[in-house]
């Protein structure tokens, strides 16, 4: 599968085999360069979803960093596009002893190998920047929700003029090639998914450190009209 976005109509090639490849270079580092910097609003989004509970799909585990921090009573399934990562995942499940993840599995964000109404919450951490076709994504999240559960995702927020912009822009050709995207991922485009999504509501944005630049985002699943 191969997608191209835009980005101030200059086309960007972004696509499942260089996010798989770049995640497969972290996988041995990715703990040390990102287990501190990200914890924050990793335990913001562990703590929202231990309180509704139920089964948990964790969508981009990568290296299990965040699955010891979920009650014992919450049951998990994790994927992730890096083989590299998901073994180093298996690895921390087995020497935690943790028993209560359901499986681990490779998996496309953007095609889940699940069926409609199957989780209880949707955790997707730092994903939504890092897949070539976000909406399409988010789509997949809400279509495997059962009505009344979360979709829970920590994401960067670019801007959406300023300084900050033309900074993001001028990062997003290099910053490409590690697994990630610097710029188009303003609020507006969230708000614009979910103008469009079915049965879908906004429950909470919350910024998160650092420097204010991500949020944790909670969405529901509401039940169809009658």
């Amino acid at each position: 599968m191969a997608g191209t976005i835009k980005l101030d109509d200059a086309p960007l090639d972004f696509d499942r085999e260089m996010v798989e490849q770049a995640y497969d270079r972290w996988a041995p580092i990715y703990d040390l360069v990102f287990g501190g910097v990200f914890s924050k609003g990793r335990d913001a989004a562990i703590q929202a979803t231990n309180k509704i509970g139920g089964r948990v799909l964790e969508v981009g585990v990568g290296t299990g960093i965040s699955l010891p921090l979920y009650a014992p009573h919450v049951r998990i399934f994790g994927t992730d596009i890096s083989e590299a990562m998901l073994k180093k995942a298996k690895r921390r499940v087995a020497d935690l002893r943790l028993k209560n993840i359901e499986g681990l599995a490779v998996m496309d964000a953007e095609k889940l190998e699940f069926g409609d109404d199957s989780f209880d919450v949707v955790m997707a951490q730092y994903v939504v920047t890092a897949v070539p076709n976000p909406e399409i994504a988010l789509d997949e999240f809400a279509r495997v929700l059962r009505v009344g559960g979360e979709l829970i995702i920590l994401t960067r927020v670019s801007a959406d003029a300023g300084p900050r912009r033309f900074i993001e822009q001028t990062l997003q050709p290099v910053v490409r090639r590690l697994g990630f995207r610097t710029a188009e991922f303003a609020w507006s485009r969230y708000t614009r998914w979910l103008s469009g999504a079915s049965r879908m509501e906004l429950v909470e944005r919350r910024l998160i450190p650092p420097l204010g630049h991500f949020s944790l985002v909670r969405f529901r699943k509401t039940a169809p009209a009658t």
